[in-house]
């Protein structure tokens, strides 16, 4: 018996010191107790301060942009069938609220060869819905299905991006959602600790797309340079990319470049990037690696093409056309960058990707610390009051016994504090309410169990086995009310907003940490208490 004891004491001693651990790790003075503590502990925007904001995702930019991919896809689909077409445009979508009524408008297709048409659309487009405008021109719009599927992945996608970019400039308790159910295409960002949002509203914004696409002529002053050169029609399978040089000069990143349609490398193709210090001092470049499949596409251009020029173009913008001098597998460098922090953002940028869609900010405020300082003030007051008077009624009502359900309650708070630590969850004014309301389920429990070994000793019973049948009855009581309310929270994180979902999450780690404490600790004092060689005939309880 006293074997099994010192085990159990061993891992309760265990769990504390993990506990304290990750609360304040190994201070060596009273400043960094207090600076741990501030790193571990997570405070949201509603406690700490902060910005936020309501970005509106631009829906119909995501719409047009499939449209006029797959417009493409057809075209190419119908030249290689030997299908001709007189003329494929997209009907592009103005606003959020007709994102979904984009259509492809097909016009001239022979009437001898309208069958090969709906065939062809069949086979390449099977989530278009075609319609016969006259025996030649038709139209094509997106099934609802698939609408529906694309405006929620268009969301999910600019959440995630965004969610990769805020979190990679250090802002690890920044939280995106969906803002409102009836307004499903503004996400709510919220950056706890950040008073100036100016970076990161940048940051978000910028699109981060690297391309490198093969020259085929240029760098020319004007679009309208490139079209004579080339007989006023550009050769087929190119484009015409970059900016007019400004007052007629062509700088390092200025002028037109008639490229090849597709690009070599994609923004998708990029695997990493990091900043690092050019070759002169005081100069800053970014390094990007490419995946593996890209890498071998790379080196099979590079390889083949030295000597020729190739365009790095990023949000359109064309950076550079250096010449290749040698073959080029799976990494590469944009230089030019004037700051540290300019190299920092691109390859931040580089490494999140790009949003699938433009944003508009529709709300930006920016939350002082003050109205959270009062709170976590006043809720501490209130937690510190609540604890007290428990405490005080638990010994007053149930005697020594009383010290065991406070010993149980300290620890329950230990542990729910370290487990918001270690899991960087960050706690807001709902998750202070949910400890509050975890403190009086830990009371719940020890008075179901010490009301139960009132009855066994009630009825008779020695005190041994009457401390083991409450134990014994109360648990499963105790399991069933801990599920019941862990399932209610689990519906809570599943459906509610951020704050809800914050109560949800303290609340479940609070009802874990009690059916431990309020089961094993508590129980261990108690058979310690038993386990003296002088037999205990009265519990005090």
């Amino acid at each position: 018996m006293k074997t099994n004891l010192r085990y159990k004491f061993i891992f309760i001693i265990a769990v504390i010191l993990l506990c304290i651990y990750g609360i304040i790790g190994l201070p060596k003075s009273k400043d960094e107790l207090i600076a741990n503590w501030n790193k571990n502990i997570h405070l949201g925007l509603d406690l700490r301060g902060g910005t936020r904001l309501v970005i509106q995702v631009e829906q119909q930019d995501a719409f047009n942009q499939e449209a006029s991919a797959d417009a493409d896809r057809l075209k190419d689909a119908a030249r290689k069938a030997n299908v001709a077409l007189g003329e494929v445009s997209v009907d592009e979508a103005k606003s959020i609220e007709d994102a979904k009524s984009v259509a492809i408008v097909v016009k001239g297709v022979p009437s001898t060869l309208a069958g090969n048409f709906r065939g062809l659309v069949n086979e390449q487009l099977p989530e278009w819905v075609l319609a016969s405008q006259n025996p030649t021109d038709y139209r094509l719009t997106l099934k609802p299905t698939n609408a529906l599927a694309l405006w929620k992945n268009t969301l999910d996608l600019s959440k995630n991006t965004i969610e990769k970019k805020i979190n990679a400039l250090g802002l690890t308790e920044a939280t995106v959602q969906q803002n409102r159910e009836d307004a499903d295409s503004e996400l709510l960002v919220q950056m706890p600790g950040t008073d100036d949002p100016a970076r990161a509203k940048q940051i978000i914004q910028t699109a981060g797309v690297l391309e490198l696409y093969d020259v085929r002529g240029g760098p020319f002053e004007s679009r309208e340079q490139a079209l004579a050169q080339n007989g006023g029609v550009l050769p087929a399978g190119t484009k015409l990319i970059g900016q007019p040089s400004a007052g007629g000069n062509i700088s390092k990143s200025g002028g037109i470049y008639v490229v090849a349609r597709t690009p070599v490398v994609r923004g998708p193709d990029i695997r990493d990037a990091k900043p690092q210090s050019g070759q002169l001092p005081g100069t800053f470049e970014t390094n990007f690696v490419l995946s593996q499949e890209a890498a071998r596409r790379f080196a099979d251009y590079t390889g083949s093409h030295i000597g020729s020029p190739l365009a790095i173009v990023l949000d359109g913008k064309v950076l550079e056309a250096p010449s290749i001098k040698n073959q080029i597998s799976d990494n590469g460098v944009i230089q030019g960058q004037s700051s540290q922090q300019e190299a920092n953002d691109l390859a931040l940028n580089l490494k999140a990707g790009s949003l699938p869609a433009s944003v508009k900010y529709e709300q930006e405020s920016t939350v002082g610390p003050s109205l959270g300082a009062d709170s976590i003030h006043e809720g501490f007051i209130a937690g510190i009051a609540g604890v007290l008077a428990v405490i005080v009624v638990m010994l007053v009502y149930y005697k020594k016994s009383g010290i065991n359900a406070t010993l149980a309650l300290v620890l329950n708070a230990i542990i729910l504090i370290a487990c918001l630590s270690y899991f960087d969850a960050v706690l807001t004014l709902p998750g202070i309410a949910g400890i509050i309301l975890t403190i009086g389920m830990a009371v719940d429990s020890n008075v179901l169990i010490f009301e139960r070994i009132r009855e066994e000793l009630r009825a008779g019973k020695a005190v041994i086995p009457a401390v083991d049948a409450g134990f014994g009855k109360a648990f499963l009581t105790i399991i069933d009310t801990h599920i019941t309310t862990v399932v209610s929270c689990a519906i809570l994180f599943l459906f509610g907003s951020g704050p809800v979902k914050g109560f949800a999450v303290t609340l479940v780690i609070g009802l874990i940490a009690n059916v431990f404490t309020a089961v094993f600790v508590s129980r261990f004092i108690f058979d310690w208490e038993l386990s003296r060689p002088k037999p205990v005939q009265q519990l005090s309880i």
